[in-house]
């Protein structure tokens, strides 16, 4: 018995133009409350962009945004990571050493970027991160500071992946979410974390959670559903550790997943 789906944004859920199509989602959703099944949203992406997708239904369902680090459950905060100011200034130190990277410091407020950062990034940034504000440094921020996300070219991921790994091992952990994005996240608190701390609110077992995913960041979660479905355009990684796969983004396969659901269509077929 499904009692929870879980499915990334970016690859997933949205096609490559960054829709999906509503009106079918939305009929499902209806299906899934008479069923009791809870669905939630698991992405890298801030919660104020999350919520942007999903006006109708936004205090119905639950957010593992920012990578786990900020989890909203019906409107309300359930769990938000926070960096120790010693480990924030150790990371923006070792960051400054990184001149190819372009560095977004997440809050559950806000987003800050620096004035220095190219016009065209910034407006990039603005479609992931609805709210964003603008500093000449990242000092005195006043907030709570919880995930990094870094813009770069994607021939450069692994030479940063070795730096930050070497410098900052057991401050963040980086994971890859595509798109030339690499995230620093508070160890342990990935999108698995996500799931699991709104599984212990609903007393949902592993074996009843479908997880939905496509980039490295997905990881974690698609590991450690019952049933994890990696999309038929997801890395190879995430491929890997999925047991059950699905179409692309562009042909719903996220919706697909739920469909099978709903239908107990294999794997979900009552034995």
């Amino acid at each position: 018995m499904i009692k929870m789906i879980a499915v990334d944004m970016d690859g997933t859920f949205l096609d490559d133009n960054k829709s999906y199509n509503k009106t079918r989602f939305l009929e499902q959703f209806q299906q899934l409350k008479q069923k009791n099944i809870k669905f939630v949203v698991a992405s890298g992406n801030q919660y104020y962009q999350l919520i942007s997708f999903f006006p109708e239904i936004r205090d119905e369902i639950a957010f593992v945004s920012e990578n786990g680090a900020n989890i909203v459950d019906c409107g309300k905060t359930l769990f938000c990571g926070e960096l120790s100011e010693e480990h924030l200034a150790k990371v923006l130190e070792v960051l400054a050493e990184v001149p190819y990277a372009h560095t977004v410091v997440c809050g559950p407020r806000s987003a800050y970027m620096l004035n220095s950062a190219p016009d065209s990034l910034v407006a990039l940034m603005s479609k992931h991160y609805h709210r964003l504000e603008m500093r000449d440094d990242f000092s005195a921020l006043n907030d709570t500071i919880f995930k990094f996300s870094l813009n770069l070219a994607d021939e450069k991921i692994p030479e940063l992946m070795a730096h930050i790994g070497h410098k900052l091992d057991g401050i963040v952990t980086p994971v890859s979410s595509g798109f030339g994005f690499v995230d620093l996240i508070i160890p342990g608190v990935h999108k698995a974390h996500g799931l699991a701390l709104l599984q212990r609110q609903w007393q949902i077992a592993d074996s009843e959670v479908v997880a939905v995913g496509d980039s490295g960041n997905d990881i974690e979660m698609v590991a450690h559903a019952g049933y994890g479905f990696a999309m038929a355009n997801a890395q190879p990684a995430v491929k890997q550790v999925a047991r059950y796969h699905t179409d692309s983004n562009n042909e719903e396969g996220a919706l697909n997943v739920i469909d099978r659901v709903l239908t107990q269509r294999d794997p979900f077929n009552p034995r």
